[in-house]
């Protein structure tokens, strides 16, 4: 029997996740010391009761997916409007070297998984399903490309393949990123953590000077907006939520076409650079700061409430095997490529947590990874310019190509 939650339902459902989760991450020390994402503990718990209800009694709840979609175009426009040009030079070489790492990531995840199908005796694109597909593409390529192998490529089952293999990802992606980077911090001795006294006076600390910090830094940390910038800001994300809406219409179909969460994305690129430049209209982004953080822990929240864990035990043997050694190359890679390439600092630690969540789940999960580090280990605006951007934008261009030129050889 299924239970449907409306809006308001399923806002409230996912706050009590996000408290849940801010409860177990400070009273749990491993789930603290590990670096758990808040929501990712929270909804962890929720994923677990969920399955055993619907386990033993057979009932589950769907969730409002119109407003998940929301707060994950929210966030996505977030980081749009955060990109101003004159900061983005900051991410300079590091950003190009990342985007050759990530994209040789693609390539290495596609192998393993198109190999291991064969070695398994099963068609080899199912390889592919439980790759980049899903692990880097996420939920939505997996939505998109599993249509596609079912109707043109014979796949039987390949949408629900693909569903499930989202959801192992979204999962372990939010899972080995904090404790993979606090090994590396550990090992190299780059940092050393923060008391619970020292955190909690930084996150109650008044934020004066907002330049200071690089986009969805410091979530908890206080920042003065007020209801003239907030409305303003709302009305910057309207806009650009609008352009998204308009721009997959126009360009379904077309050579130009790209997920909705990519047009929001640029559009909010596009609307800060115009109104900077042109208008010379003071951005607030102190504000744009605020709506991103709680879009993101409330997409995050939803996202694992709708998780349906009894998808995952009816994954065949041979897909299990396979996203087993897609988790251990993504640690394997972020460890021993994306750490050193990136100059085995700190810098390059967090990097390596946010690889590890838009490498095996999505962009919103890498950031809610370095979050969790920074919180515990200091800031690093290095990552805070290069991960967004390129797990939102580039890395699905990237990922589409090559999806592109490996099943041309399956025609």
């Amino acid at each position: 029997m299924e239970f449907t939650f409306n809006a308001f339902y399923t806002l409230i459902a996912a706050v009590i996740v996000l408290l849940l989760g801010r409860f177990l991450v400070n009273k749990i020390d491993f789930l603290r010391r590990y670096n758990i994402p808040e929501p990712v503990a929270g909804g962890l718990v929720a994923a677990t009761v969920s399955f055993a209800v619907h386990s033993i009694w057979g009932y589950s709840i769907i969730f409002s997916s119109e407003l998940q979609t929301s707060f994950m175009l929210i966030f996505f426009a977030s980081i749009g409007l955060s990109a101003h040009f004159a900061k983005l030079k900051e991410g300079g070489v590091g950003l190009i070297i990342f985007l050759i790492c990530v994209a040789s990531f693609i390539v290495v995840q596609d192998i393993v998984g198109i190999s291991l199908a064969t070695l398994l005796g099963i068609d080899p694109l199912i390889g592919l399903i439980a790759g980049s597909i899903t692990l880097t593409g996420g939920h939505g390529t997996a939505g998109a490309w599993g249509e596609i192998l079912e109707t043109q490529h014979g796949i039987q089952g390949a949408l629900a393949l693909g569903m499930a293999s989202a959801t192992f990802g979204l999962i372990i992606g939010g899972i080995i990123g904090g404790p993979l980077a606090k090994l590396l911090i550990n090992r190299h001795q780059l940092a050393n953590a923060k008391t619970r006294a020292q955190i909690k006076d930084r996150d109650t600390h008044v934020d004066t000077h907002p330049d200071d910090l690089a986009p969805f830094e410091n979530p908890h940390q206080v920042r003065l907006i007020t209801a003239d910038n907030a409305i303003t800001t709302l009305g910057m994300f309207a806009a650009c939520l609008a352009f998204a809406d308009f721009m997959t219409g126009y360009s379904k179909g077309t050579w130009f076409e790209l997920p909705t969460f990519v047009w929001a994305l640029g559009g909010g690129v596009i609307l800060r650079n115009v109104l900077e430049s042109i208008f010379r209209v003071d951005i607030f982004d102190r504000a744009i700061d605020v709506f991103g953080n709680a879009s993101l822990s409330l997409y995050l929240a939803m996202a694992l409430l709708s998780l349906k864990l009894w998808q995952l035990v009816d994954l065949a043997g041979p897909l299990v095997i396979i996203l087993a050694a897609q988790t251990l190359t993504m640690a394997l890679y972020a460890a021993f490529v994306t750490f050193k390439v990136m100059g085995k600092n700190y810098d390059a630690a967090v990097l390596a947590a946010g690889h590890c969540g838009f490498g095996m789940g999505a962009t919103p999960t890498a950031v809610a990874n370095m979050q969790a580090i920074t919180n515990m280990y200091g800031p690093s605006h290095k990552a805070f310019l290069i991960v967004p951007l390129c797990g939102a934008f580039f890395v699905d261009l990237i990922n589409a190509t090559v999806i592109q030129v490996i099943l041309k050889f399956f025609v």
